[in-house]
C-alpha cells in the first residue's frame, strides 16, 4: 500500500513521542519491515531533535514531516523555517578515534547517513529541507 502523508508539529522535543508514533503507524501501513522502521525511527529522532534544539535558536517553530512509503522504499522529508543549516556539510567524525578525543557533534547526522540510502539537503523558499530515503 502506498502512503503519502504530511505531518505538522511544533519543533519541540516534547513532541518526539508523537512524531515517532505517527511515523511507525504510517510506515507499518505501507508494509515497511520492522528493521527498516527501527532504523528510520532512529534517523527521524536525530533529525527532529536537531530541528527542535537548534533551528529556532532556543525558541520553537514549525516542523513539517512528509512521509512517502510503499512496500519497498520510504522517503521522509523534513522542512523547517529556522536558520539556514546544511548538516551534510559537516565533516563525518572519525569513528576510529576514541570518543573523548573527537570533537563534539556530527555523530548523529553521520548515523543518519549510514542508515539511509540517500540523504539530500536544500534551502528553498527560506526553508531547510532535508530528505532521507531508505530502501528495503
Amino acid at each position: 500500500m502506498n502512503v503519502a502523508v504530511t505531518l505538522h508539529f511544533t519543533a519541540d522535543t516534547q513532541k518526539l513521542p508523537e512524531v515517532l508514533d505517527q511515523l511507525d503507524t504510517h510506515l507499518m501501513s505501507a508494509g515497511c519491515p520492522e528493521d527498516a522502521r527501527m532504523q528510520l525511527a532512529v534517523a527521524v529522532e536525530e533529525i527532529f531533535v536537531n530541528i527542535a534544539n537548534y533551528a529556532y535558536s532556543g525558541k520553537t517553530g514549525p516542523a513539517t514531516i512528509n512521509i512517502k512509503a510503499d512496500a519497498h522504499k520510504a522517503s521522509i522529508c523534513f522542512a523547517d523555517s529556522g536558520f539556514p543549516y546544511d548538516p551534510l556539510k559537516k565533516e563525518d567524525p572519525n569513528i576510529e578515534q576514541a570518543a573523548e578525543d573527537r570533537p563534539i557533534g556530527g555523530l548523529g547526522i553521520f548515523l543518519v547517513k549510514e542508515m539511509s540510502d540517500e540523504v539530500h539537503y536544500e534551502r528553498r523558499d527560506d526553508m531547510n529541507i532535508l530528505t532521507i530515503v531508505k530502501k528495503y
